[in-house]
């Protein structure tokens, strides 16, 4: 018989000191409800806060529940995830940030799901509790997504708060990708996903880690690695300009023809030049996006890197242990 847990949980952690104990605290007792064995994986993204000790210190609450994946740096909230896939044991994998944003009390619906038949379970926020800009850019962001890939069947691609059959996890994890977005990488390997709507409160302490500029690189990541519209918009847009500066020369032409040399609409010619310069600008920076993506692939290094994971009979969790023990005796 399997000693193999039936759900394990994923959570990203970068400098998220002030809400960790009360994390473990709600994410344990709705884990306990359910009834069912459970593991929970938590990734210190390269934390400068103490996150790290107290990582250790949940560790140490439960060594049969929770492992920690320590990264010797910051390699990004979806790196810190595919570290935590690469080592989970259940059948049910459910992702979560570590904010509580998303409710845990929620998380039994995601199961509820999973178990009815689907192998992908995506959700939406209801009632959000975000600034108004933030609102503002993910509706922009929503629609732009919703047209440029419209096989991606998603309401809110933002909330972390889903889950997975361990199947779409392994195949995830298989990648070997250096950017990614693991919504809707796990949709392409989805046979039967669904979508719920769950609770999203304000941020129970500290302060968010995403500014705009990281919002930005982070629809990027998303519009690049699963679309390549930007680049088919630039080609269609490139032949419309081209039609029509020809038909443009050739008016240019017969005027000079028939009215002869003239200076009138030189600032015209240059307002169109230099409108023509920013669309070659915009399009070259769009190529370079996706060419920065292939350069990241083709280096072939290390996605993230593990400094160590404190898990049951790990050499790091026993001397966290003995240093533990070291010190209430000190004491």
């Amino acid at each position: 018989m399997s000693n193999n847990p039936y759900i394990s949980i994923v959570i990203p952690v970068h400098n998220e000191q002030e809400v960790l104990e009360e994390l473990y605290q709600r994410l344990t007792a709705s884990l306990d409800k359910l009834g069912k064995s459970y593991e929970i994986i938590l990734t210190n993204d390269g934390s400068t806060d103490k996150s790290a000790e107290m990582l250790q210190e949940l560790h140490l609450r439960r060594p049969h529940q929770i492992r920690v994946v320590e990264f010797n740096g910051n390699f990004g909230q979806h790196m810190a995830i595919m570290a935590g896939f690469e080592r989970v044991r259940g059948e049910i994998v459910i992702t979560m940030d570590a904010d509580l944003q998303n409710p845990p009390e929620e998380i039994g619906k995601l199961v509820a799901a999973m178990e009815a038949g689907h192998d992908v379970v995506n959700t939406h926020r209801l009632n959000r509790q975000d600034s108004w800009w933030r609102l503002a850019v993910s509706r922009w962001h929503n629609k732009i997504r919703a047209w440029m890939m419209p096989r991606l069947k998603m309401e809110d691609e933002g909330c972390m708060l889903r889950a997975y059959s361990r199947r779409v996890v392994d195949l995830m994890a298989s990648t070997g990708e250096a950017t990614t977005f693991i919504p809707a990488l796990a949709l392409n390997y989805a046979s039967n996903p669904t979508e719920v709507g769950v609770a999203h409160e304000e941020r129970a302490a500290g302060e968010t880690s995403y500014n705009f500029y990281k919002l930005i690189r982070y629809n990027f990541d998303l519009i690049t690695g699963f679309s390549l519209v930007p680049l088919q918009v630039f080609t269609m847009l490139g032949i419309a300009v081209s039609g029509f500066s020809f038909l443009f020369v050739m008016f240019l032409f017969l005027r000079r023809i028939i009215v002869g040399p003239e200076v009138e609409g030189v600032f015209t010619l240059f307002a169109i030049v230099f409108f023509l310069i920013g669309i070659v600008l915009l399009g070259l920076g769009v190529v370079g996006e996706y060419i920065g993506r292939i350069y990241q692939e083709v280096r072939q290094r290390p996605r993230f890197v593990v400094k160590h994971v404190l898990e049951q009979g790990s050499e790091a969790a026993s001397s966290v242990a003995r240093a533990a023990q070291q010190s209430v005796s000190a004491e």
